[in-house]
């Protein structure tokens, strides 16, 4: 795009988003149009800068593009520790509902800051560990730079302006209330523009590869946002109110809502949350290993098996509801028979370090990768199981699945990402190893000890909370109240915020580990950015 077109491109937006905050009808509406226009702006001016001066730049066609990934793992690491802090925050308040400031008018208190926290971990701290990793496999199992010059770019930074959009909305009051999906319809039009052109770069890239072999971490990767795309669009098809107001309504009601919803929120987590990651597996574990994979006719089963049978879970979330009977007995037999090719995935994660097992005593770096594959064994056994009906009656709507969620998040996605981070940075930034391995080990330890203590004591409030609900008594009568069970739980939510300060405080230490790493640890003098094909 020359950059008189994107000169007018940007006018175009600054014009509009005046016209916006001139006739903003809701807060939410009015700040988003503030934070466009001022983006606008500076953007305009920067190309208008830019159109004066000769940019001189080398042939870095047989480079790889680090810089958007050097980036992405910068984000990663500051939206995963400022998810990590909302969520210690809302757990503190569940504990202590004195937390929920009233001088805050309502803008810090649970309802508003939990859904902030679920989409800081998993869209922010996950999805820019997601794009930076993907980048940077799909690069090197292709040896190619990635495609589309400067669009990767975009991606990142387009991806920040929905993650900052999203958050403020929240605080705001702005949500279509829709798990996992409660931005308004203005800003997922602009995720669904970021998300083309992510996968325009990733698929660009493997088309101009030099290697004839599509490597299966990139097709974990494509799988992820190839179908993410597609729940995001679907599940989020609504009419707005007004152009000039974030309210919308939704396309589909009643108990077809709900099953799209689930549709979409299961797969979700199959895809985003899996799938993606799984991908970052098969890369990194064997790399931080030296070890090839251990069954590579595995890893497609497990991929093959995955795809075709995730997409029909979802509606084990609607057992007991309005939904035909046949329609969550569905979603509780495909669960069940995700449980195989799953453990398939887990035992190829593992077995990858055989003939190489002792480096878990000296690295905790592999540790750290090796503990996430058991907590993706264990989530992928306990959702199976949590998915049959009858004992989805005991475990719905309680703390049981709290713990559930959060044992796969913080031990699959969270530890396999951390690995990742420590595995990419001084390989980006071009250092000998990391500035320190003991505070490798302090983050692992008190990130599993947080885990455990957050999860086990989701267990047991969760099962006592289910327990509580079904007793009787003689006449048949509920024995507790619902304020009883809420006052039962007190001791296990303060374990749970005492788990969540210690994961908080690991990734912490990661970060100043990872900042010392490219301050003071020595320098590489090898160039690591030269793409050349494999042999």
């Amino acid at each position: 795009m020359s950059n008189y077109l994107k000169l007018i491109v940007l006018g175009l937006v600054v014009l509009f988003a005046m016209m916006a905050i001139n006739f903003a009808r809701d807060p939410a509406y009015l700040v988003h149009a503030v934070i466009i226009a001022g983006v606008a702006i500076g953007l305009f001016i920067w190309t208008l800068r830019r159109m004066d001066v000769a940019v001189v730049t080398g042939d870095v066609s047989n480079e790889y593009m680090d810089g958007v990934i050097r980036a992405g793992v910068i984000a990663t690491a500051v939206w995963g520790v400022t998810g990590f802090l909302v969520g210690v925050t809302i757990a503190s308040q569940l504990a202590f509902p004195q937390l929920n400031f009233e001088w805050a008018q309502g803008y810090a208190n649970f309802g508003r800051l939990r859904p902030l926290h679920t989409s800081a971990v998993i869209f922010a701290f996950g999805g820019n560990a997601l794009i930076a990793t993907s980048f940077y496999v799909v690069q090197r199992t292709s040896a190619a730079r990635l495609w589309g010059g400067n669009l990767a770019w975009f991606v990142f930074w387009g991806y920040q302006l929905f993650i900052v959009m999203a958050a403020t909305g929240y605080l705001l009051g702005s949500t279509q209330s829709k798990e996992y999906a409660e931005p308004e319809w203005y800003v997922d039009i602009w995720l669904t523009i970021v998300w083309l052109a992510y996968l325009a770069v990733f698929l660009g890239t493997l088309v101009k590869r030099k290697e004839p072999h599509i490597y299966v971490a990139n097709w974990f990767y494509l799988a992820f946002i190839v179908t993410v795309a597609m729940l995001h669009v679907v599940n989020n098809l609504s009419i707005p109110v007004s152009i000039w107001g974030s309210k919308s309504v939704q396309v589909f009601s009643g108990v077809q809502d709900a099953m799209v919803q689930w549709w979409y929120g299961h797969n979700a987590v199959g895809f985003f949350l899996t799938a993606g990651f799984l991908g970052m597996m098969y890369y990194f574990i064997p790399k931080q290993a030296e070890r090839p994979i251990f069954s590579y006719k595995l890893s497609i089963i497990h991929f093959w098996a995955l795809i075709f049978l995730y997409i029909w879970a979802g509606p084990h979330h609607l057992h007991y509801t309005a939904l035909p009977d046949w329609a969550s007995t569905l979603g509780m037999v495909f669960s069940i028979v995700l449980w195989m090719p799953s453990w398939g995935g887990m035992i190829n994660g593992l077995m990858t370090l055989s003939g190489a097992w002792d480096k878990l005593r000296t690295d905790p770096v592999i540790r750290m990768m090796v503990i996430s594959v058991g907590f993706y064994g264990m989530s992928t056994f306990e959702g199976p199981m949590m998915a049959i009906r009858a004992v989805n009656s005991l475990s719905h709507y309680t703390d049981w699945t709290i713990g559930h969620v959060h044992s796969g998040a913080l031990g699959w996605n969270g530890m396999i990402t951390f690995g990742a981070l420590y595995y990419l940075t001084p390989i980006l930034w071009k250092r000998e190893r990391l500035y320190s391995l003991s505070l490798v080990s302090w983050h692992f330890w008190l990130a599993t000890i947080g885990i455990v203590l957050y999860a086990a004591s989701m267990w047991v409030t969760g099962i006592m909370e289910g327990l509580m609900w079904r007793e009787v008594d003689p006449n048949g009568f509920l024995v507790n109240s619902f304020a009883d069970t809420v006052a039962a739980k007190f001791p296990m939510y303060v374990v749970r915020a005492l788990g969540g300060t210690m994961f908080l405080t690991g990734a912490i230490i990661m970060c100043y580990n990872l900042w010392m790493t490219v301050r003071r640890a020595p320098a590489k003098e090898a160039s690591l950015t030269v793409a050349v094909p494999a042999e």
